[in-house]
């Protein structure tokens, strides 16, 4: 694995947790992790269970004891990192967004394809797919239980950044990040919107604002944020704060997307509402066990049932808890690992492949571009 912060502690526990709950067709061996200090990167391997340390990615990719690689790096890396890797004869599982650009997203996909036909796999790390509830969400919409679909609407919804004197994270500067909350949390909904629905966005109209222009280039850095010094010098603030678009589905449905990291009282709220021609459903992240669940055959005098996904007939539940004992943030990463280790021991290709995220990322250019030309309407 190369990166071992917030990504890499949330992917490092999936690989030490999988194989103890789940009965996986292959045994993962965490190997190496790599990271630039030679210091941090030996303790990160200590507390995250790795077996040793490198400080140059290159050489993960040259170790004969290697088979798969995990990027959890800023996305300015990814190409370059998993594109040598699929090369070299490696699985990979790269974290989203995928790239930084769709030029650099299609190299990645072109070199997934090749790679597949010897046998080596790539998948993205969208791991909000994997929460029951949601993804539970999607068996019902491929059952038929909502019929057609008509609207979509998809937010996220967090406000780690609302203190101005919040430090000037790699998160914030375009070069090593590629976009603010449109490609931080805003790839989260495209994908789950997509891939919920069964259907592809084809068009945008968008909106996009930067609230604070400039931060603190130190301070204490806590989780995602931290805190700034307000005497020390400022740097420019290169990405979105928030973003807002419309859209059009191919399959006819119309489309309503929130990212921002400005909702002062939302920490995660990453939501998806689907509403069919004969039933809704919705999710919210911050409830993440429930699922809400509309039938208009119920009568009018019915009303939005929650569904507690903690059944054993659920998705992925059977492995885990007693009934109504839910799951948390972590476990979506678990299962991540499960079914990547299971498409790899089939010979199959692992979702979402590169090619699904290449079709966010171009959704993501879409949504900049339109913002960039006033709204326009833009095609993806």
């Amino acid at each position: 694995m190369i990166g071992y912060a917030f990504m890499g502690a949330a992917h490092s526990h999936a690989w030490r947790t999988a194989p103890r709950f789940f009965d996986l067709p292959l045994a993962p061996q965490m190997t190496a992790l790599a990271g630039r200090d030679p210091e941090r990167v030996a303790a990160a391997a200590t507390k995250l269970g790795w077996d040793s340390s490198e400080t140059d990615w290159r050489r993960l990719i040259e170790r004969d004891d290697i088979d798969l690689i995990d990027i959890c790096v800023p996305g300015n890396l990814h190409a370059e990192i998993a594109i040598a890797a699929l090369e070299a004869g490696k699985h990979v599982l790269c974290e989203k967004p995928l790239a930084n650009s769709v030029e650099e997203a299609e190299q990645m996909t072109a070199a997934a394809e090749a790679a597949k036909a010897k046998g080596v796999y790539a998948m993205c790390g969208f791991s909000y797919r994997r929460t029951p509830a949601l993804a539970l969400a999607k068996r019902l919409v491929e059952s038929g239980a909502l019929g057609p679909i008509r609207h979509v609407r998809a937010q996220y919804l967090q406000d780690w950044l609302t203190d101005e004197n919040a430090p000037l994270t790699w998160r914030l500067d375009k070069s090593k990040s590629g976009s603010g909350s449109l490609g931080d949390i805003g790839a989260h909904i495209i994908d789950a919107a997509q891939w919920v629905s069964g259907a592809n966005i084809t068009g945008v109209s968008a909106i996009m604002e930067t609230f604070v222009k400039e931060r603190p280039v130190g301070g204490d850095f806590v989780g995602l944020g931290g805190v700034g010094g307000t005497d020390g010098p400022k740097g420019p603030v290169t990405v979105d704060d928030a973003a807002m678009f419309t859209a059009r589905f191919d399959d006819g449905a119309v489309g309503v997307f929130e990212a921002t990291r400005f909702a002062l009282g939302r920490k995660n709220a990453m939501r998806v509402e689907l509403n069919g021609a004969k039933a809704s459903l919705a999710f919210d992240f911050e409830d993440m066990n429930s699922l809400w669940f509309y039938d208009s055959a119920d009568g009018p005098n019915s009303g939005f049932r929650k569904i507690q996904a903690t059944e054993p007939e659920h998705p992925y539940t059977g492995n885990w808890w007693p009934v109504g004992h839910g799951l948390g943030y972590e476990h979506a990463f678990t299962h991540q690992v499960v079914d990547l280790v299971g498409a790899i021991a089939n010979g199959e290709q692992p979702t979402p492949s590169f090619a699904d995220a290449l079709r966010v990322q171009r959704v993501l250019a879409a949504v900049e571009a339109s913002a960039e030309d006033e709204s326009r309407w833009t095609a993806v």
